[in-house]
């Protein structure tokens, strides 16, 4: 009669990051942080009335602490979303029509951003994306180089102005966005310093 050797067990010391279930969950969990975000402050600015929220700042956050494939999974799903009817858009509101409207170029942009940021922090930034002065600088190089970008694109081909004109709608965002960054840079940080394998299926 002979023994039966039990499999050795070995604990996860991934930080959860291989776990499809887990990304899954992380996915949507930002995704509906993504939603509850874009209906805090919600104040329209300037003559274009693109409201100001906190969208820009859990957007980044999902990049930045998910890593750039589950980043832009989040963001999109927020997206699609919203699309599909659920009021998750700034103002309550929600359908196609929206990405058309004032503000589709930054809700476009959102998941390059986040995309863009995560992979900056995962492989330009690596291991020292436990210090918040570098995952700022990752977090404001997607906001410089996609969001604003991309919002002013978009009231431009919505009001049909010039590219001048819309860039001046799009500067009261600019200081948010620097403390918005402010706060990601800290709060990404620390997560990452917690949990340094959560990036590895980023």
């Amino acid at each position: 009669m002979t023994a039966t050797t039990q499999p050795e067990t070995r604990p996860d010391t991934t930080g959860g990051s291989s776990s499809p279930t887990r990304d899954i969950a992380l996915v949507a969990a930002f995704a509906a942080l993504i939603s509850a975000s874009a209906y805090v402050g919600a104040i329209p600015v300037g003559s274009a009335g693109v409201p100001i929220t906190l969208q820009t700042l859990t957007v980044m956050l999902a990049g930045c602490i998910l890593g750039p494939v589950r980043g832009f999974s989040a963001v999109t799903l927020y997206l699609a979303l919203g699309a599909v009817g659920l009021p998750v858009f700034a103002e309550h509101s929600s359908g196609i029509g929206v990405f058309t409207g004032p503000s589709g170029g930054y809700l476009l942009s959102f998941p390059i951003a986040a995309a863009l940021g995560g992979f900056l922090v995962a492989h330009v930034a690596r291991e020292r994306r436990t210090r918040a002065l570098v995952v700022f600088a990752c977090s404001i190089a997607a906001s410089i180089l996609v969001i604003h970008p991309l919002g002013i694109l978009g009231m431009m081909l919505h009001f049909d102005v010039s590219f001048l004109e819309a860039a001046a709608w799009d500067m009261p965002f600019w200081l948010g966005d620097v403390v918005k960054t402010s706060l990601v840079a800290m709060i990404a940080a620390e997560v990452h310093r917690a949990f340094p394998q959560l990036l590895q299926r980023g």
